[in-house]
């Protein structure tokens, strides 16, 4: 069975969409208020006013920023996030995966036993943490000596860095097929890969071409008993059904059944969504 789930992104006190329109959104990420392009937004903004104050603006770089500390945190479903404006737009955490966060919180707790998960393009670790916060033990990898280093920082700053984790710094792919050679297995399997990429030793990644090949390895490495597999996808110009399709091979395998749908951030005081991205997931079927 596939069910097609709109997830979204609501308002909290540490991050809230304010407005969005013309290319660009105004989103706060605690005490701080940024605005950054964005391609999916092809409507005017409605809140005029809220932009005069942003306290940086991205445009082909990061601009008035002066009154923005060069590190801030932020807490979203109690895990605690190092911020900064980098130099690709982004800030550190990516707020449409909340849904995703709380889903892996619900299913590991509810597992009542213990789970191992393997995290691949873990970035900054939001999905690491909800895993680790929920009782899992879990094997964090990522390509970026950067990400990965932020990842511990806030794993540390959540008062989660004595948990069971593993942070790798590796190719992911490569990473993968290691493990399958190993004869290890995971209950969980989270993956967020980009469009393009380089590993650590400048291993190229291509989305169109290996992640299926990443998918099919994947499948190897799931336990007897897995629990769920969840497949991110961010600006890579796929439909979730794709995804959800791309993922027959490892729902066949779990004898589960497969969520897909677009993940979105809720606009405060609207009714208007930003598309944020897709997902498709797969859990195991209950008896």
């Amino acid at each position: 069975m596939n069910t097609n789930l709109h997830l979204k992104t609501e308002p909290t006190k540490d991050y809230e969409l304010l407005d969005s329109g013309d290319g660009f959104k105004l989103e706060r990420f605690g005490s701080v208020t940024v605005s950054r392009p964005d391609p999916q937004v092809l409507w005017e903004k409605q809140k005029g006013v809220l932009w005069q104050n942003t306290d940086a603006q991205f445009v082909t770089g990061w601009q008035g920023k002066k009154n923005v500390a060069e590190n801030w945190t932020v807490t979203i479903e109690d895990l605690t996030f190092s911020l900064k404006l980098s130099s690709f737009k982004h800030v550190g955490i990516f707020p449409e995966q909340v849904s995703n966060w709380q889903w892996i919180k619900q299913k590991v707790k509810n597992a009542d036993r213990p789970i191992s998960v393997l995290n691949l393009f873990g970035y900054t670790g939001g999905a690491t943490m909800a895993a680790l916060s929920s009782g899992a033990s879990v094997v964090h990898v990522d390509g970026s000596k950067v990400s990965l280093s932020l990842a511990r920082h806030n794993a540390e700053l959540s008062k989660l860095a004595d948990k069971p984790v593993r942070w790798i710094l590796d190719d992911a792919l490569e990473f993968a097929k290691r493990e399958v050679r190993r004869g290890n297995t995971y209950d969980a399997i989270i993956m967020d890969p980009p469009a393009f990429g380089h590993g650590p030793k400048g291993e190229e990644w291509k989305i169109e071409r290996d992640l299926p090949t990443l998918i099919e390895v994947c499948s190897k490495l799931l336990s007897v008993d897995p629990l769920f597999f969840i497949l991110n996808g961010y600006a890579a110009g796929y439909s979730p059904v794709a995804y959800a399709q791309l993922l027959e091979q490892v729902k066949e395998k779990m004898k589960g059944i497969t969520q897909y749908g677009e993940l979105s951030l809720a606009e405060s005081g609207s009714e208007r969504l930003l598309p944020a991205g897709i997902y498709a997931r797969v859990e195991k079927r209950e008896v």
